[in-house]
Formats: structure tokens, C-alpha cells, sequence
């Protein structure tokens, strides 16, 4: 045999081995049917299990890929640290699978300096509020609510006769706005549904000063800084609406937000977020900093916003249904944070900083980890509140009197 033919042979056999080594690698791959499909998987101790499908699924979903990369071990004690793999990755996923994000292929997250889309609303933008296909935009130094429509950030409408509007609630279907620099202070309502023209000026007493406004699916509730408390508003046929102040264990008043079962309020004077009950009596006080300010829901725990003079500031995570403090978040580019919003999968927070005043830090919800900072708006001047539609942040520029989409 020649050296040409002794090459040919060992070129054969070389072939021989990767078809043969291909062919086990197959043989290892377990095989069945699920909802009438052929599903393959490639673990070798599967095949037998009652829980093929389900174990086929939860591979296919990326909820695990198995004990090697031909293992499964699906008779194994689960540890606790799988446990909590596989239950964090089963909601990530259905997070980002069920975002309207998702449905649009916008799975980014935004990095490194942004210049946002803008819309001109009006004088010193300051709190917004989605309701659900528009924006609204309290305009405090113009006295004006600007309406956005948040396909394409075009203004559609403006409402005049506001002074000082500063906080914007979507309930009831109206639109509600805090009037918080007069003496008395006042709460403005638009109906949407009719043309755009001045606000109404409810008759109510709110004292010299309001804050932040919320919803509990029967009353609106008012924080008050400087007057101290909360107010709660209720309407009947009586009194339209009623009005109620409650000031025990609470003085100056900021963030409001509500869980689902109880309102809580941020009371900057002692640093707590206090969770109260459905008259308004403070039944849990949590200390979460120095100078808490807005706080936001994300459906599991409360993050409270934490500014104080000059410093980076923090965010206290609360845990809703027991009061506990999870996690104290710093870092991130944080610098005077204001306000925050959640979107279904990440926290947005705008921060007013010295220095910072354009930029928003962002984070995870599901876990906690930092997702970074962004400069918005370029030199504009002055992020301050922001909201979600479920696909985009919106975010106020106070000293431009614009909106930007992030």
C-alpha cells in the first residue's frame, strides 16, 4: 500500500469515527410527542419520565437547560438554589414575553447619552400620568395640561386655567391635577371626552400647600408638605366630593402610592414610608432614609426615593406586604432622585441632581441589578416626572418645557 492510499485510508476511517460519534451524540437525544408535534431534547433520561412535555417546555422556554448537556436528572432532589433559578427565570421570562415591548421587538434597554424625541408642552413641565393611549402633562409655571398622544408624542391638546399645576391622577375617567403652590392650594378636573378649553376648579378645602395625588378605587387621596397630612376625597351624592383630613403620625407629606390594599405616603420629617389604612390612620412605619420623596409600585415591592441636599441619595425597596426593608439601592448614577416609574419590567428613576439634572437611572425590577444610566434630552435641562404607556418612559424637562420619550 503507497502512501497515497494509506491517506485515503485514514481519511475513511476519520470519517468512519465522526459519522459514528454523530450518530451516538443522535442516539443520546430523547424523542416524543407533545400536542400531536415530535419533540427531540438532548438529554439521554427522559425519555421515560411522565414529564416529558413539561420538561420539554421548560427547556425550550429557557427555564433550564438541564444538569449537562445530556443530563436532565429528572428523578434528583432540586436544590434550593435551583428552586430559585428556575422561579426567578420563569419570571423574567413571562415579563418580557407578555410586554407590549415584547409584541413590538423592542427588547432594548436604551445606553449611553440619548437624544429623546421631544414635545413642546408648556412652562415648567413637571408631573405626568398615562391613561392609557394619551400623556398628560401638568405645565406648573404656565398653568396649563397638555395632552400627548403617545403613538407618535403629538400634542394634541391644552387645557388652560391651572395655576401651579404640579401632580396628575388618571381615575374616574377624568383627569385630576394638583394646583400645589396656591394658598389655598386646589384640585383641577378635565374630562377627557370633551374639547380642550379651562379646567375645572373643584370646590374643595385642601389647606395652604398639596403634594402628590392617588387612587384607591374609591377615594382620591392628596399629600400635603407644608399643611401637614393627608386629605381624603370621596364622592357621593351628598357631598361631590367629600372631603377628610387625617394628620395623626403624619406631618409634612410627599409620595403617595397605593399596592393594591393599602395607600402609603412618604413622611420626610422622621425619613419613614408609612403604610395606612382605608381611614387614613397611620399601622406601620418603616424608616427607608433621610429625606424620602416620590415612591413607586411595581406590583411586588414599594421603591421609596430617598434626596437630600447635595448628596447621590438612595432608594429603599420595600417589601408591600410585610413593611420590610429588602434592599438599599446607591450607585447607578444616582444624584437627587425625584421621581419614578415602572413599566412591567424595569424601574425608571429621574434624578435633579446638581450636575445630573438630564439624567435617569435605570434598574431590573424582578432582581434588582442596575441596568445603568442615561443622559436624556440633551442639555435641556431639568428631568423631572415620569410615567410608562407599558412600552415607552415619558419624562418631563422642567426648565425646557418639553416631554421626552426614552
Amino acid at each position: 500500500m503507497n502512501i497515497k492510499q494509506r491517506r485515503l485510508v485514514m481519511l475513511l476511517v476519520i470519517s468512519m469515527m465522526m459519522t459514528l460519534s454523530g450518530a451516538v451524540s443522535l442516539l443520546r437525544a430523547d424523542n416524543g410527542t407533545c400536542g400531536g408535534a415530535n419533540v427531540t431534547l438532548p438529554f439521554a433520561d427522559v425519555a421515560s419520565s411522565g414529564f416529558f412535555c413539561q420538561i420539554a417546555e421548560a427547556y425550550f422556554a429557557g427555564l433550564t437547560s438541564g444538569t449537562s448537556a445530556t443530563t436532565f436528572g429528572p428523578g434528583n432532589n432540586v436544590t434550593r438554589e435551583q428552586m430559585a433559578a428556575f422561579i426567578t427565570r420563569t419570571l423574567d421570562q413571562s415579563l418580557r414575553r407578555g410586554s407590549r415591548r415584547a409584541a413590538l421587538k423592542q427588547f432594548w434597554t436604551t445606553q449611553g447619552p440619548f437624544d429623546a424625541p421631544l414635545t413642546s408642552v408648556g412652562n415648567g413641565a413637571s408631573g405626568v400620568a398615562c391613561d392609557g393611549t394619551d400623556l398628560w402633562v401638568a405645565n406648573y409655571s404656565s398653568g396649563t395640561v397638555s395632552r400627548v398622544r403617545a403613538s407618535d408624542g403629538k400634542l394634541l391638546e391644552t387645557w388652560t386655567g391651572a395655576d401651579g399645576a404640579s401632580r396628575v391622577l388618571v381615575a374616574r375617567g377624568r383627569i385630576y391635577v394638583t394646583g400645589g403652590s396656591n394658598n389655598p392650594a386646589k384640585l383641577y378636573r378635565i374630562d377627557p371626552t370633551q374639547p380642550a378649553g379651562p379646567v375645572t376648579t373643584l370646590n374643595v378645602d385642601l389647606g395652604p400647600s398639596v403634594d402628590d395625588i392617588a387612587f384607591d378605587g374609591d377615594r382620591i387621596w392628596i399629600s400635603s408638605f407644608i399643611g401637614g397630612g393627608v386629605y381624603l376625597l370621596s364622592f357621593g351624592l351628598l357631598c361631590s366630593p367629600c372631603v377628610t383630613h387625617v394628620t395623626t403620625g403624619l406631618t409634612a407629606t410627599l409620595g403617595l402610592v397605593y399596592d393594591g390594599s393599602n395607600m402609603w405616603v412618604t413622611n420626610p420629617s422622621d425619613g419613614a414610608l408609612k403604610k395606612l389604612d382605608a381611614n387614613g390612620n397611620v399601622i406601620l412605619s418603616v424608616p427607608v432614609g433621610v429625606f424620602p420623596k416620590y415612591a413607586v409600585f411595581d406590583g411586588t415591592n414599594i421603591w421609596a426615593l430617598n434626596n437630600i441636599g447635595n448628596s447621590d441619595g438612595s432608594i429603599a425597596v420595600v417589601r408591600a406586604s410585610t413593611g420590610a426593608v429588602i434592599a438599599t439601592l446607591t450607585g447607578n448614577g444616582l444624584k437627587g432622585p425625584l421621581d419614578a416609574a415602572f413599566d412591567g419590567e424595569r424601574i425608571l428613576v429621574t434624578n435633579e441632581g446638581p450636575g445630573n439634572g438630564d439624567t435617569v437611572s435605570l434598574w431590573k425590577a424582578s432582581d434588582l441589578s442596575p441596568l445603568g444610566s442615561v443622559q436624556v434630552g440633551l442639555n435641556q435641562g431639568g428631568v423631572n416626572g415620569v410615567c410608562s404607556d407599558g412600552l415607552n418612559f415619558w419624562i418631563t424637562l422642567r426648565l425646557a418645557g418639553k416631554l421626552a420619550r426614552f
